[in-house]
């Protein structure tokens, strides 16, 4: 791991805790974000705008954190076969879009539920390993 990857890493884990706190999750334990309060911080109006103030930092935020844990777990040989391998050119603008509207279509599934399951599910979907395996 070089030392630029683990100053991004420790970055984003700074920045997902800086959110947490920021806006802590109702109605859930342990700061667990429901899927039905990502799609509020990560909905957008029709110009792309943040609907919530400060929801595309928190929904970059908590997807850039689901990536990262999947990397940790890839890079342990822990995943499972749902695995995803995002295109480094992806921005995280186009991610929290694709995300959100994976979760748009299926709401009824995640609304309820922890974000995280979701948000992986999403990117298994949008971004499938071709030959990587596990």
């Amino acid at each position: 791991m070089t030392c630029n990857l683990l100053i991004r890493m420790i970055g984003r884990f700074v920045v997902v805790l800086f959110v947490l706190f920021l806006f802590p999750a109702r109605h859930a334990s342990a700061a667990q974000f429901s899927g039905e309060y990502l799609i509020k911080v990560c909905a957008v109006d029709s110009t792309g705008r943040e609907i919530v103030k400060g929801g595309k930092i928190a929904c970059q935020a908590y997807i850039s954190g689901v990536i990262d844990y999947h990397n940790m777990l890839r890079a342990m040989d822990l995943t499972s076969d749902m695995n995803f391998c995002i295109p480094e050119n992806t921005s995280l603008n186009e991610l929290q879009i694709r995300v959100l509207a994976y979760l748009y279509k299926r709401a009824k599934l995640h609304r309820k539920f922890t974000a995280a399951p979701g948000v992986a599910m999403a990117l298994f979907s949008l971004y499938p390993c071709s030959g990587y395996g596990k």
